[in-house]
């Protein structure tokens, strides 16, 4: 039997080696094109792909060579596993429309990879009689080859009927990954989690490399990279236990002399300083590293900052206009 005239598997039979997938993909972004190319690499089949616009059209053509974008009910039709990485608000509407054509069809084995919703979305395609399975990777993504290698040990969080357990493992395993499984229930706090770590770590080092810039630093990010990476990894492996420098030695007098050079210099990253100083000092004085005492002067210290920040008017406003 051919790869395209190969069954799907019927709901509660266990993954075998052997079984390959129709796969289409709806949202040829950044993750969906990539995800789709590494399970062609495991041996499926990438029947049909939806993409609109330019950047999908031309991760098509680099990860998914000889694929013409197609609508996504003709996507839908043309596979036994459908792939949805659309944006998280989009899903859903993405899916009634699907069901509404009669372009899902029983059996069939609906996939999104949205972090934040679990099965309750892919409703409509269940009353169609599809098998819905959500399936995310706890990865960033470039849309490149590059993506294909680091999918090796990224965890997913899946949320399943019973009977879809073992085809979600085995796509995982298909994908490189590490399965998670996270109940209906908990998707978006799991989301959450990953967007709060990840997502605004991205901001914190764009921050702290404005800062280090600020201060005359010709490489900023070479001069964070060795610090941050033995913080990452510090924390990662103890936690609480990790935190070093001001707040946890509840050195006042610093942490006013970086609030006040923050403000004269870089006031657009004080109200994130601020902020994570906050939750700082809130889990050192938990754990007993700082006492009530001195963290009453600290978050003193940060209340005046964000005060006299906001009584001061941007520096443009001062300039007279002609």
């Amino acid at each position: 039997m051919s790869q395209s005239q190969s069954p799907s598997l019927p709901a509660g039979t266990p993954a075998t080696p052997g079984t390959r997938f129709r796969i289409g993909v709806v949202g040829a972004g950044r993750v969906g094109a990539v995800l789709a190319a590494r399970l062609e690499q495991a041996g499926h089949e990438v029947a049909a792909v939806a993409g609109e616009s330019d950047a999908s059209r031309s991760r098509i053509a680099e990860l998914l060579p000889g694929r013409t974008p197609s609508k996504p009910t003709a996507v839908a039709r043309a596979c036994d596993l459908l792939l949805l990485t659309v944006p998280d608000d989009m899903l859903g509407n993405v899916v009634s429309m699907l069901a509404a054509s009669g372009a899902l069809h029983e059996g069939q084995l609906v996939v999104h990879t949205s972090g934040r919703h679990g099965l309750a979305v892919l409703s409509p395609a269940a009353e169609a009689g599809a098998r819905t399975l959500a399936l995310h990777p706890a990865m960033t993504f470039t849309g490149t080859a590059v993506d294909l290698e680091r999918l090796g040990g990224c965890v997913f969080g899946l949320t399943a009927p019973d009977a879809e357990r073992a085809v979600a493992e085995r796509l995982v395993a298909d994908l490189g990954g590490r399965p998670m499984w996270v109940p209906e229930q908990m998707r978006t706090l799991y989301h959450a989690g990953l967007a709060h770590g990840a997502n605004h770590l991205v901001t914190l080092v764009s921050e702290a490399m404005q800062l280090l810039t600020a201060a005359g630093a010709t490489d900023p990010a070479g001069t964070l990279r060795p610090l941050l990476t033995a913080a990452l990894d510090n924390a990662l492996a103890h936690g609480d236990a990790a935190l070093t420098g001001p707040i946890v030695r509840g050195d006042a007098g610093t942490v006013q002399a970086h609030l006040a050079d923050i403000a004269a210099q870089a006031p657009t990253t004080l109200p994130s300083y601020v902020a994570m100083a906050r939750a700082t000092l809130g889990r050192a004085v938990t754990d007993g590293r700082v006492l009530p005492i001195r963290a009453l002067k600290i978050n003193q210290l940060l209340d005046e900052a964000l005060a006299e920040a906001a009584s001061t008017p941007p520096a443009w406003s001062s300039r007279s206009t002609r």
